[in-house]
């Protein structure tokens, strides 16, 4: 079974203002098989709900059967998704792209801890195909955000280990697509933006469902052929020279953030040097210029 433990990435907390029984404004179910490639492992095939609890849960429930490898779990309305720390994972009917996939492997330990990394770089590729523009980058582990550190995207990442290695994985991603900052509740829109905020014109969710799997196929394949995403992944990290808070469960740690490691790491600066850390969560950036919490 999938540890719920090994999440990674959220949205933020369910707000009163956002009505769960509001009508779902939905792609034609039939339009969704236009993000299928029967040539691909990822995404060869599409299962669309208009509405669901969780697509992670239902990525978890077919991970084992014949065919599920790959396959795509897409919804209009989650009703019970949920993120990083047992957070809820909010989204209107119908605006965002919340999508997970099961997928089969054997990754080794030290290839493991890179899925998140591998996935959050295909999520920013889908983003920017959107907004090439944006000057989209990746806050670790795995969130992309806007220049101003606004959150565009993010990944909840269960993981089943057998001796070290990775077997099973289930990846959600949820993007901010067509979700209006004026229409998110305050506490949302003060740290999130979506991409139609940054190109001014409606998504197609389809295609930009398409644009994500090829990518995610990419980031796999490689992954599993022992390629490191982490060159990449540095490239376009946000946090690189902010100071920050860092959370590690209970246990608040301050410092200037030096990079990533080769495993996927925080390299954090503080009084005692630099330290490596594989698991937290960055819940200020302390930067006079970026000052506030982000996560």
């Amino acid at each position: 079974m999938l540890p719920a433990a090994s999440c990674l990435g959220a949205w933020g907390t369910i707000s009163p203002l956002m009505d769960r029984s509001a009508p779902i404004s939905q792609t034609d179910p039939a339009a969704w098989t236009g993000a299928a490639n029967a040539a691909r492992r990822v995404g060869r095939r599409i299962e669309h709900h208009a509405s669901i609890g969780s697509t992670n849960d239902r990525a978890r429930e077919v991970l084992r059967q014949p065919g599920s490898d790959g396959l795509a779990i897409v919804a209009d309305l989650q009703t019970a998704g949920r993120g990083r720390r047992g957070r809820s994972w909010l989204s209107p009917p119908g605006a965002n792209l919340m999508v997970s996939v099961p997928l089969r492997t054997r990754l080794d330990p030290h290839a493991a801890g890179l899925l998140g990394i591998a996935a959050a770089l295909a999520v920013r590729d889908a983003c920017a195909s959107v907004a090439p523009e944006a000057g989209l980058a990746i806050r670790w582990p795995n969130d992309v955000v806007a220049p101003d550190g606004a959150k565009v995207a993010g990944l909840l990442l269960e993981t089943a280990l057998e001796d070290g290695w990775l077997v099973e994985g289930v990846i959600g991603i949820g993007i901010n697509a067509n979700w209006r900052r004026a229409e998110m509740p305050a506490e949302i829109a003060a740290r999130a933006t979506s991409l139609t905020e940054m190109v001014g014109t409606s998504v197609d969710r389809v295609a930009l469902l398409g644009t994500l799997l090829g990518a995610l196929d990419r980031e796999i394949t490689a992954l599993e052929a022992g390629y490191s995403p982490v060159a990449r992944f540095r490239a376009l990290s946000w946090l690189d020279g902010r100071r920050v808070e860092l959370d590690l469960g209970g246990t608040l740690v301050e410092g200037r953030v030096g990079g990533i490691g080769d495993d996927g790491s925080l390299l954090l600066d503080g009084p005692d040097g630099r330290t490596a850390y594989t698991v937290g969560e960055v819940v200020r950036v302390l930067d006079a210029a970026t000052a506030g919490a982000v996560a």
